[in-house]
């Protein structure tokens, strides 16, 4: 088969990418293509591999990508997949988006449904500024709609979690298997001895709920230290002394302030979250919100805490009991607890359903062509 992976956007490396890496080593032939990259922020794996942008590359959408989204449906509609057999879309934005050819078979990946058109909408447009409240209230149904008709131009889902197929479910009456993404153990190592700060890590957007453990810390006047680009200058401003924005960091950086952390706290809603997982490998509890992805991988007690309600009281309540039971988390056992979603099972995994599902699907039509190549022989 020839076969084709289709991203949405590369501009750094995180847990789509990690996926998207996994499949380029399944498919070492595969192309990929995507709406824009930042080839400098790739890892080294698919920086070698033929990656191809669509036209938003060319309107400077690898730094704007995220002001392009009414283009975005368009973009992706524009790539020429008709030589491609077998194409697997990694989705959380619109990349399922693309149109095979009609013998091929389209599998999609889903680390989520666009969450901003979607469950998240009232809170991205809370959060938004006059001009993105406008565009949202324009484009909005438009994309809900394509977004709902592009579901169909897929033959099989994968989601990244029980959460996630629910909401594929919800939002396009769509089953999926459930393929846990994964985490490569062995970037993480403990460290001997954790040190007074506690860690939120990711990129800043509303939904991650940073500004909850601000505010919580700065009420506590317990460090805390935040990794991740997005930081608003109102989110800076509310913070107090103990409170510390170190921006994006490289894979090497992060990893040693996991290792060191006392706990990593997880407040938001995610589709699955690999952070909570690369705090476990680095022999580090969490402090999660147990809603969403975090419930599939936290187990309360046993490799950290999972608070009841997005408010500053049960964080409060979680951080302290974390204050007084940090020392009895064995990094042992949290790391084995994160070597069930290693990268190595996860190839294993993710291979394993792929040929359950190439395998069960129906025998293709011959195409047209061949057919009246063999009325003309008659």
């Amino acid at each position: 088969m020839k076969v084709a992976l289709v991203h949405y956007w590369l501009v750094g490396m995180r847990g789509g990418e990690r996926v998207l890496e996994a499949l380029a080593e399944l498919y070492p032939d595969a192309d990929i293509y995507c709406l824009v990259a930042d080839f400098d922020k790739l890892s080294p794996l698919l920086r070698s591999r033929r990656i191809y942008t669509s036209f938003l590359q060319k309107m400077g959408g690898a730094k704007f990508y995220q002001k392009l989204l009414p283009l975005m449906p368009a973009a992706l509609e524009s790539f020429d997949l008709t030589s491609y057999d077998l194409i697997i879309s990694s989705e959380a934005g619109p990349a399922k988006g693309i149109i095979p050819r009609p013998d091929a078979m389209h599998i999609c990946y889903c680390h989520s449904p666009m969450r901003y058109i979607w469950d998240l909408s009232h809170q991205y447009y809370n959060s938004a500024g006059p001009l993105t409240r406008l565009f949202l209230r324009l484009t909005g149904p438009w994309l809900r709609s394509w977004d709902v008709t592009t579901a169909a131009r897929v033959d099989h889902f994968i989601a990244n979690s029980t959460y996630v197929a629910k909401r594929l479910w919800r939002f396009y009456r769509r089953e999926a298997t459930v393929v846990h993404p994964p985490v490569d153990l062995a970037r993480f190592a403990p460290h001997p001895e954790p040190e007074d700060f506690y860690l939120c890590a990711g990129q800043i957007t509303p939904y991650k709920r940073i500004d909850l453990a601000v505010d919580v810390f700065t009420k506590l006047n317990k460090p805390l230290i935040v990794i991740g680009s997005g930081a608003t200058e109102k989110l800076k401003k509310s913070a107090g002394p103990t409170i510390r924005f170190l921006g994006s960091l490289s894979d090497t950086e992060m990893a040693d302030y996991l290792a060191r952390c006392r706990a990593l706290v997880f407040p938001g809603v995610e589709d699955f979250g690999i952070v909570p997982l690369e705090a476990m490998a680095s022999g580090r509890p969490v402090v999660a919100f147990g809603r969403g992805g975090a419930c599939e991988t936290v187990l309360h007690g046993q490799t950290g805490l999972l608070f009841d309600e997005q408010s500053p009281e049960s964080l409060t309540q979680a951080v302290l009991e974390m204050e007084y039971t940090h020392m009895d988390y064995s990094p042992e056992r949290l790391r084995a607890h994160a070597a069930q979603f290693d990268k190595s099972r996860f190839i294993v995994n993710l291979k394993a359903t792929l040929d359950t599902l190439l395998s069960d699907a129906p025998v293709k039509p011959r195409p047209l062509m061949k057919a009246a190549s063999g009325l003309k022989r008659l």
